[in-house]
């Protein structure tokens, strides 16, 4: 069996759903599972419900009216007015209004997870249904029945032994449409894996029913060496192995979730990044074999960062106690490190604060350190480097820190004159 899987930018309108179609019809349609993200920016949508429902000073109306809207949008111009799938598309939206209703509980993190995992409830059914209407038989599957996880909303984690014996009720020789991102804890509650989590949904179920191979369907042309959005140069690479995709994958690159490769080279099933506009094209294989081809350097880049640095009050050495507190801290408050450089006396930290909890970490440091920081930053990575990379980078700005090892170099920007706090 086969997984695809197509992001939210594949499905963001009609003409998505309409060349998703076109994709299965040119590459076949048995034995194969499809894992299908939120339409457009649908997660952003949903995500602007939670913190208005959250902090109860927005009007949650205009939020909810933006969802409903997109997706009927969509729906009139793939259906007639009759067609069922009208009736389920409201059905899932008055769910999840009902739940925003009766919920008691005041977990943000639950909260996000069972509102935002409509996104893919909706995109999945409308995908399916569209199959069904021009010919193309298929089951819709609730991923929650299959991939199990623990009660770590927002950053779930996946319980193997569970998700392998539910993939047992899978079909091998059908077409399926299924979800991205989310799954259910032991009492059914929903979860996600993590933000841009559906890559790695593909590489659960791709481990699970030793499948011959995932693509994945983007609208580049596969896995380039820098963010063409951030770069006006770029390189296909053709051929990457399982290690440098890790590689690529933990420093930031967009292209692959991080956890998604792992799984997939446990079991030698090859990961292809194709373009769904260009079917033709090969796109970039990630397998066992050469590290790279061609041999380039290859820019991350990873914007709003923060970069904190920390020294004892009074200047003592920074020990192993004095580390031991600061990362108790940085796991407590979920903030999570991109790089991390220590001297004798001081250490500096570049992280992202994916759950706004960095004031509590601050407040919490200042008893016993003294603390600066610069917010807004870029970190840089490039994998491979040589001198020109390098200079390449640090033009973009001020350098505020520069840390390397024998193939990679990362380098913290200030690229907005931001003071010191």
């Amino acid at each position: 069996m086969r997984i695809f899987k197509f992001g939210g930018a594949s499905v963001k309108d009609a003409a998505g759903v309409k060349n998703l179609v076109r994709v299965l019809e040119h590459e076949g349609t048995s034995n194969t599972l499809v894992v299908v993200s939120a339409m457009g920016k649908m997660t952003n949508a949903f995500e602007n419900v939670v913190n208005a429902y959250a902090s109860q000073t927005e009007n949650i109306e205009s939020h909810l009216n933006v969802i409903e809207n997109y997706h009927f949008e969509i729906l009139n111009e793939l259906f007639d007015t009759s067609d069922e799938i009208f009736k389920k598309v409201q059905i899932l939206l008055w769910q999840f209004q009902e739940f925003l209703i009766r919920n008691n509980s005041s977990d943000y993190n639950y909260i996000y997870d069972q509102v935002v995992s409509y996104g893919e409830l909706l995109s999945t059914n409308i995908v399916s249904a569209y199959l069904e209407k021009v010919g193309v038989d298929n089951e819709w599957l609730d991923i929650r029945n299959i991939i199990k996880t623990d009660e770590n909303y927002r950053r779930a984690k996946v319980n193997w032994e569970t998700t392998l014996k539910n993939t047992a009720q899978i079909d091998t020789q059908k077409l399926y449409i299924t979800q991205g991102f989310i799954a259910s804890d032991a009492t059914n509650n929903t979860t996600t894996l993590g933000r841009e989590g559906s890559d790695y949904t593909a590489g659960i179920l791709a481990y699970c029913l030793e499948a011959t191979s995932v693509s994945i369907w983007k609208d580049v042309e596969g896995v380039l060496n820098a963010d063409p959005r951030v770069f006006e140069q770029t390189t296909l690479l053709e051929k990457i192995s399982y290690q440098e995709a890790i590689e690529m994958a933990f420093y930031g690159a967009s292209v692959i979730h991080p956890k998604t490769i792992k799984p997939l080279e446990n079991k030698r099933i090859p990961l292809y990044v194709r373009s769904f506009e260009n079917l033709e094209n090969k796109g970039t294989e990630v397998s066992k074999g050469v590290d790279l081809h061609p041999k380039t350097s290859c820019f991350i880049v990873k914007k709003n960062q923060i970069l904190v640095s920390i020294s004892t009050n009074d200047f003592s050495f920074m020990i192993e106690e004095n580390l031991s507190k600061i990362f108790e801290l940085l796991h407590q408050n979920k903030l999570k490190v991109n790089l991390i450089q220590n001297s004798a006396i001081s250490f500096s930290v570049c992280l992202e604060d994916n759950f706004f909890r960095f004031n509590q970490f601050y407040e919490a440091l200042q008893p016993d350190f003294k603390v600066k920081y610069n917010t807004e930053v870029s970190l840089y990575t490039v994998r491979h480097f040589d001198n020109e990379s390098v200079k390449l980078i640090e033009e973009k700005g001020k350098l505020l820190l520069k840390q390397s090892s024998r193939e990679t170099i990362q380098l913290v920007m200030d690229e907005k004159n931001n003071y010191d706090n």
